[in-house]
């Protein structure tokens, strides 16, 4: 490969942003991957909240990044306070806890943007001890779950974050067993075109069935390196950014 991905740099822009970092899971593999240098909102980040529970979210924040900074800053950090706070607890509701984060997520883009700023978000709650996702989607690109039936979205559970102070959102669960995957692709992947073509979802989703879940970070790098093939020039046209939690098969 002739170009560079750069990963664990999640939201490097302003000098109170945390950079990214995976923490390891017992029976699965976390990993997201962007293309080049950021030049859009596109943001990743992980936390483990508990012995048993990982959570980790892709949001997309509208404008260019010398724009967004400050909203980049605060989400992560009201997604990190509020995940370790909200779901710390082994007893707690993880659907409730969720749904709270997206609330809270929402209000701080609208304070730190001082009104209305899209941000589509999907963040997950991964309890190692179920092998449950508990998940909201807020108007982002649907996430995928691989398993040995074949391929379902997750689609959008509620709104982008940033458009309405009342919002509300869902938190459903969907179960990964062992040797499945969930792929989370940024909108710069399905918005990437060739001769006025995009790559769209389907093609992700063919990629997704054809690649060997050897680790996370391995697909994702796959699906970047499908999109820059299909367009046969450097995808610098959004950030370009894929996020994947793949379970072992001896789970």
């Amino acid at each position: 490969m002739n170009f560079s991905f750069n990963r664990n740099k999640a939201a490097t822009l302003t000098v109170d942003a945390v950079q990214a970092s995976v923490p390891k899971l017992r029976d699965a593999d976390l990993a997201a991957l962007y293309y080049g240098e950021r030049v859009g909102g596109d943001f990743y980040d992980f936390v483990r909240v508990s012995p048993n529970r990982v959570v980790f979210g892709l949001l997309d924040v509208a404008g260019r990044t010398e724009q967004n900074g400050t909203i980049l800053a605060a989400v992560q950090e009201t997604f990190r306070s509020k995940a370790q706070t909200l779901l710390a607890d082994d007893n707690v509701n993880e659907a409730d806890a969720m749904t709270q984060i997206c609330l809270q997520l929402n209000r701080a883009v609208l304070d730190a943007a001082n009104g209305v700023h899209s941000c589509p978000a999907f963040a997950g709650c991964y309890n190692e001890n179920l092998g449950i996702v508990c998940y909201f989607n807020a108007g982002h690109t649907p996430a995928l779950v691989r398993d040995s039936t074949g391929i379902v979205e997750l689609p959008a559970t509620g709104l982008p974050l940033g458009l309405f102070s009342h919002a509300t959102c869902e938190a459903p669960m969907t179960a990964l067993a062992p040797a499945a995957a969930l792929l989370l692709v940024s909108r710069g992947v399905v918005e990437g075109r060739s001769k006025g073509e995009e790559f769209g979802l389907d093609r992700v989703k063919e990629t997704f069935q054809q690649s060997d879940l050897e680790s996370a970070k391995n697909l994702c790098r796959i699906v970047i390196e499908d999109v820059r093939q299909f367009m046969r020039t450097p995808p610098t046209h959004n950030d370009v950014t894929a996020l994947a939690l793949v379970r072992n098969q001896a789970a």
